[in-house]
């Protein structure tokens, strides 16, 4: 979410790319972007921050370019892009089972006339004719997105489409860095990494002077076991390089990477060497991945601790006030505060057992059914399988999981699922009161203060601010309390409990002629309301005497 209008104190960043700068498989809370917008709102309180991440599954240059026009219409303030690894099979690659060609240019003229109604109705047409002619089978629609996306699933190390790939996401990118440059909006680009040590060449194809991917994988491992480091490292990499099926950018697109920065002025975050460095052994592996791309959680938080210590080293952060706190500690209470829940956790591990029960992680034929690889032990478990299995959406699987924990009296959890809503969806003003109204029920006044406020910015309501104006009360800041519940009055001028601490908010202002008035239509509602009658008849006499 971000407003239509910026904001004068707005801070805002977009952030592009395929699946793992969404976030996958922790989707949609447990990405980079989320980690980068907790430290901003930690530090700079005085800034509204807006980090809108708009990456996607499968996709690569071609929709970040198509993107771009538009995100610079929001007049970002930083675009941070961490892109490449489905340059090859994602949506209009030169591998893509959604090709419209190898030619950069036809292809985002296409992208460009699809904006117009014309060319839409054209497309659905050549759409209905090509589906006559389809495999339309069940078999063909089944599996995960990665076994679907490939269509020409073999590029060879080298070979003309592997060299069209490169082509394609250098042009893309050089295009997207024009605009920003042209439109002075500062980039900020991330190497890509992958799992090297951990996952063995997808496709081994032997070549004709080259030795096999797996061949050299070996060899890596052999000088892994001679503690010889830097070979490993480069066998490796080289086995990836290889590897006929290219679920994982080849270096020479970090070398593409690195190029475009210097070319445009646009700062590059060597993600890739400092992830290794971060590793055992100083290669990554699956200390970092959950599979072959894809970091774990802490390597999420770790990519975003990196990307905020670049933009803080490139003097591009917030121009407002910042917080005293070092950077340990900046740190340490953004990863302590990260919004992100054993139900989040258990969703990624079964998304990775989902992703792994398909080609190419095994054979074609050998996917088992999801209920034979998944065992569920308990609730959460059951709720996580059922978003798996796309019964249930995530939002509805997260507010299931958050009355399961207020039913179970376990508070500490409910209130965590309840946030981890809010963060996902902050303008949905229900969340804010269902948690305030629970808050309440155990004295948590303070706590329960900050969401009614939040939820009273957005949008006043009955119980917002007739809860804002008790709690004032109570801390004797009488002129609020009476602004808070004389706007309650205004939503429900029925309500016993809110005039009766209208009229205790007048006497602290000592006006009794207002608290009397307002203590009588308590009493008109409720005649019996306790305390109320002892009450009137202390009003009377203190406005007689006056």
């Amino acid at each position: 979410m971000f407003d239509a209008v910026k904001k004068k104190n707005a801070f805002r960043i977009f952030v592009l790319g395929g699946s793992s700068a969404a976030g996958y498989p922790y989707l949609p809370i447990g990405s980079f972007s989320r980690y980068l917008r907790q430290r901003l709102q930690l530090v700079y309180p005085h800034s509204s921050i807006e980090v809108v991440n708009i990456a996607m599954t499968a996709v690569n240059s071609y929709t970040l370019r198509d993107l771009m026009p538009g995100v610079i219409e929001q007049k970002p303030d930083l675009v941070i892009i961490y892109a490449g690894h489905n340059e090859y099979y994602g949506a209009l690659g030169v591998g893509s089972m959604e090709s419209l060609g190898t030619s950069r240019t036809m292809v985002n003229l296409i992208l460009y006339l699809g904006r117009f109604k014309t060319i839409e109705l054209l497309r659905n047409i050549i759409k209905d004719v090509l589906n006559w002619f389809s495999d339309d089978s069940q078999e063909n629609k089944n599996g995960t997105l990665m076994s679907r996306m490939a269509k020409d699933q073999y590029i060879e190390f080298n070979s003309e489409k592997y060299s069209l790939g490169l082509e394609q996401f250098e042009g893309n990118m050089q295009d997207i860095l024009e605009m920003a440059k042209d439109n002075g909006i500062p980039v900020l680009m991330g190497t890509l990494a992958s799992n090297l040590k951990n996952q063995f060449p997808f496709v081994s194809i032997k070549h004709a002077t080259l030795p096999s991917a797996n061949e050299i994988f070996n060899s890596a491992k052999e000088m892994l076991l001679q503690n010889n480091m830097q070979k490993a490292d480069s066998l490796f990499r080289l086995a990836k390089d290889l590897d006929a099926l290219r679920f994982r950018a080849p270096e020479k697109i970090n070398d593409i990477i690195i190029q475009l920065g210097r070319q445009y002025s646009a700062e590059v975050l060597d993600l890739d060497s400092i992830l290794n460095s971060l590793s055992p052994e100083g290669i990554i592996g699956d200390n970092l991945m959950t599979d072959h791309l894809h970091p774990t959680i802490e390597g999420y938080k770790l990519i975003g601790k990196l990307f905020y210590e670049r933009m803080e080293e490139k003097g591009l952060l917030p121009k407002t006030t910042a917080q005293d706190l070092s950077n340990e500690m900046q740190d340490s209470l953004t990863s302590a505060n990260f919004l992100f829940s054993d139900f989040d956790s258990v969703m990624a591990d079964y998304r990775i057992k989902l992703l792994k029960n398909d080609w190419p992680f095994i054979q074609k034929g050998k996917k088992k059914l999801l209920s034979e690889i998944i065992d569920r032990k308990n609730f959460i478990d059951s709720v996580a399988y059922d978003v798996v299995a796309d019964k249930i959406a995530w939002e509805p699987a997260h507010r299931k999981v958050a009355d399961y924990y207020l039913q179970k009296g376990n508070f500490d959890l409910f209130k965590q699922q309840a946030d981890i809503l809010i963060s996902q969806y902050p303008v949905v003003v229900e969340y804010y009161n269902f948690l305030a109204n629970e808050l309440l029920k155990i004295n948590k006044y303070d706590e329960a203060y900050s969401y009614l406020k939040i939820r009273y910015d957005l949008q006043p309501d009955a119980f917002s601010t007739k809860w804002l104006g008790i709690i004032d009360l109570s801390r004797k800041n009488y002129s609020s309390s009476i602004k808070y519940l004389s706007l309650s009055k205004n939503f429900s001028s029925g309500d016993d409990q809110l005039l009766y601490n209208l009229s205790g908010a007048y006497i602290g202002i000592k006006d009794y002629k207002s608290a009397l008035t307002s203590i009588k239509a308590c009493i008109n509602i409720s005649p019996n309301y306790p305390g109320a009658k002892n009450l009137l008849q202390q009003l009377e006499s203190a406005v007689k005497q006056k």
